[in-house]
């Protein structure tokens, strides 16, 4: 007999077999290791725990601080980059960054996307109570694999950069 803790006991048909205890509190049944139920329960929500830290990591790193030169520090922000037939189209998260402060250039195999999202002025004089949208100077460097290529179209939309790359041959 075994007792769970909440006043009811189980008893397991033990048989001997040779375990590795991988948990602290695991037990054989059937010549198998099992956990409780109790302890299961605590299994799966430490395993949803960790799932949920594991999404906000995820969150946190939508935007990943980059390293800062003279500048200052800087933020990659994230691209998807999609290859059709002709084109490759790559689209930057750019949330709150006007047009005139994007500046995009082709050096050699490396698309360069590079510009600055301003502090809001009324940031300077509030309490802020949480600030994840990064502010500053941004950079993202992307490696064009595709051979020679030309900028044929650029738009900001829904705060997000598309830019459309022709293949040229």
């Amino acid at each position: 007999m075994i007792n769970r803790g909440r006043g009811a006991s189980t008893s397991y048909c033990v048989q001997p077999v040779s375990v590795h205890i991988y948990r602290k509190h695991t037990f054989l049944k059937k010549g198998r290791a099992v956990m409780p139920p109790r302890k299961t329960e605590d299994w799966m929500w430490a395993e949803a725990c960790e799932m949920l830290g594991r999404a906000e990591r995820l969150q946190r790193q939508f935007f990943q601080l980059g390293v800062g030169g003279a500048a200052g520090p800087t933020w990659e922000p994230p691209v998807d980059v999609v290859e059709a037939h002709d084109e490759i189209a790559i689209l930057v998260a750019l949330p709150g960054v006007e047009p005139g402060r994007v500046q995009v250039v082709i050096d050699g195999a490396w698309l360069i996307v590079t510009g600055v999202r301003p502090v809001p002025a009324a940031y300077r004089t509030s309490a802020i109570h949480r600030l994840e949208i990064p502010h500053g100077r941004f950079e993202r460097r992307i490696e064009l694999m595709w051979g020679r290529l030309e900028l044929r179209r650029r738009e900001l939309i829904n705060g997000c950069l598309l830019l459309t790359l022709g293949k040229l041959a």
